[in-house]
């Protein structure tokens, strides 16, 4: 198998060379670039796996950076790097669809960590899924709309689409209430104690006709989260 190829998009060129080198021992292909215009040239010419971007970037900045990247490649994982204290700016990466970030100054450690954890919750995202099956139920999530065998329709709101959306791109592995916390609702989960997640999966069983004991869409995986039913149906 070769080695994940990393986007490294960065405009100091010392701590850019500190980056490649760290990556690059650690057996990755690594590419670069300066600014933001380049780097979206690159999205589009490269196949990658990852993309570390810095949010202070010259003309294009990274906020925007990743806001075109979400347009070209959606499922492109994408780790923000922003200086300490620019919280308004993590928020707002992760709730346009960065997968994680971190936060200068960070060890080397701590980057490869992040690297391969992101790398690993993304392996095997899929395309995305238009309709959902089971046992005579479809969910139609462009349209956010359950149809019932029994041909009753029930509309969803658009986080309970959302969330079933996320569990269907990560079909065949459960998902924690922090990563559901993190790519659905685009919050920082660490330190943050919420029911939200729970009670959003609990109005969503009701629409689609499932107590939580018989769970067909969303099944609960103990002590992980939740995931979609071995027995659903995707289709694109």
């Amino acid at each position: 198998m070769s080695s994940p190829t990393l986007l490294v998009v960065e405009d100091d060129a010392a701590i850019r060379r500190g980056l490649v080198d760290c990556l690059a021992l650690s057996g990755y292909r690594v590419i670069e670039a300066g600014e933001g215009r380049e780097a979206l040239r690159l999205v589009l010419a490269q196949d990658l796996d990852l993309v570390l971007l810095d949010v202070m970037l010259p003309g294009l900045d990274g906020l925007e950076v990743l806001a075109e990247l979400r347009r070209s490649r959606p499922a492109l994982p994408v780790i923000l790097v922003t200086a300490r204290g620019a919280e308004e700016d993590r928020v707002r990466g992760l709730r346009g669809g960065a997968d994680d970030y971190v936060v200068k100054p960070f060890s080397s450690q701590e980057l490869l960590a992040r690297v391969e954890a992101v790398l690993r919750r993304c392996a095997e995202r899929p395309d995305a899924v238009g309709c959902l099956r089971a046992d005579g139920t479809r969910v139609h999530l462009e349209r956010r709309e359950v149809v019932r065998a029994d041909g009753a329709s029930v509309r969803l709101s658009e986080r309970e689409t959302e969330i079933l959306a996320y569990l269907a791109a990560c079909r065949g592995r459960a998902v924690d209430r922090k990563e559901l916390l993190q790519r659905v609702w685009g919050l920082d989960p660490r330190g943050l104690e919420t029911r939200t997640v729970d009670m959003h999966v609990a109005r969503l069983r009701e629409k689609l006709g499932e107590e939580a004991g018989h769970a067909r869409f969303v099944v609960t995986v103990r002590s992980k989260g939740y995931m979609l039913g071995e027995g659903v149906e995707c289709e694109g």
